[in-house]
């Protein structure tokens, strides 16, 4: 980071500017990111989508310090259980339907 004083490059930690002794405000970014929030709403509406989305969003705001963070986790974790409940049931009507085509298909001949 630079000091806003001197413009000298200092430490990202640094409280206190080296070069011209000026206190340094360490300002976190309270933009949201909006992968975050595009991902949090698909999760609802496409789980895939909203699963990869928050995935990226979330690795975006570590790397970058944006706000959403909070958001991407709860898209990761809705688009996670959707999923699995989806899956759950394919396999549940899945499983209870093929006996039902065996017997017709038997039932028929």
């Amino acid at each position: 980071m630079f000091c806003k004083n001197c413009g000298k490059e200092i430490d990202d930690k640094a409280a206190v500017c080296v070069h011209c002794g000026v206190a340094v405000t360490n300002e976190t970014s309270s933009r949201t990111n909006t992968l975050a929030i595009v991902g949090f709403v698909l999760s609802f509406l496409v789980p895939i989508a909203g699963l990869v989305c928050s995935i990226l969003a979330r690795k975006k705001c570590r790397e970058s310090g944006e706000g959403g963070e909070g958001l991407a986790c709860a898209g990761i974790i809705i688009s996670s259980v959707e999923l699995g409940l989806e899956a759950v049931s394919v396999l549940l009507f899945g499983f209870a339907f093929v006996p039902m085509f065996l017997l017709a298909g038997s039932a028929a001949v």
